[in-house]
C-alpha cells in the first residue's frame, strides 16, 4: 500500500479514551471566531487543535458469570466518547502527551483533558 496524506494516519490505533489531536497555530481563529490569544495559552497551560482520531471509548467490565449459553467469543463494549474526529478541542496541555509523527506535532490527550468542543455541524 502506498503511503499518502490522506490514509498515512490509517495504521495508528488510538487506544480506549484517547484522542490524536493536530495542535492549531497560536494565531489561528476558527471560522465561528474561537481564538485563545497566546497570553491564555501560556498562563494557563491550554492549547487547542482538531481531533484527527479518536479511541473505541472507556471499556465495559465484561459480567464474571459464567453464561454458558453465550457465545465463547464476546467482543469488548466500549462507551463511546463525546469528543469526534474533526472537531476542534481546547485541552488541557499539561495531561496531554507530545509526540511527533512523520514529521508533524500532535498531542495524544485523555477525553478527561478537553474542556471544550467545538463540533462543525448542524445542531
Amino acid at each position: 500500500m502506498r503511503i499518502t496524506p490522506d490514509n498515512r494516519l490509517k495504521k495508528l490505533i488510538i487506544i480506549g479514551d484517547r484522542l490524536l489531536i493536530k495542535p492549531t497555530r497560536p494565531d489561528e481563529k476558527t471560522a465561528s471566531g474561537l481564538y485563545l490569544p497566546p497570553g491564555v495559552k501560556e498562563k494557563e497551560k491550554v492549547q487547542q487543535g482538531y481531533i484527527i482520531k479518536a479511541g473505541p471509548g472507556y471499556a465495559i467490565p465484561m459480567p464474571v458469570e459464567d453464561e454458558p449459553w453465550k457465545a465463547e467469543e464476546e467482543k469488548i463494549k466500549y462507551l463511546p466518547l463525546q469528543a469526534k474526529e474533526g472537531d476542534l478541542a481546547i485541552f488541557l496541555v499539561g495531561a496531554a502527551t507530545e509526540v511527533m509523527y512523520e514529521g508533524d506535532k500532535y498531542f495524544i490527550v485523555p477525553q478527561s483533558a478537553i474542556l471544550m468542543l467545538e463540533r462543525e455541524e448542524d445542531l
